[in-house]
């Protein structure tokens, strides 16, 4: 997608600020993963509030927990991956 988070930020319990290098920013609400898995570690040493963009350019809390920007980006522009790869064909479709 060669969309980059320019700026995240922890918010209210499991919701995140995303700001993207297009302009697409918004908030996200994580709190379907809290609970679940290694997101179990984001209640302990206020993890969840030392979110931060990694070296990869993922949206990370350390070395173990990330999420893919991709997927944010898709929420917040409400689409799946399925609606993004067709608008994104039809678009280069038309330059050829």
């Amino acid at each position: 997608m060669n969309k980059h988070v320019m700026e995240v930020k922890a918010l209210a319990k499991y919701s995140i600020y995303v700001a993207f290098s297009d302009g697409v920013e918004g908030v996200v609400d994580l709190g379907h993963l809290a609970h679940k898995g290694v997101f179990q570690s984001w209640d302990k040493d206020d993890l969840f509030a030392q979110v931060h963009v990694d070296a990869c350019g993922a949206i990370a809390w350390n070395d173990y927990i990330d999420i893919c920007p991709d997927n944010v980006w898709l929420q917040l522009n409400h689409l799946t991956f399925e609606q993004w790869q067709q608008q994104d064909w039809s678009v280069h479709a038309t330059h050829q």
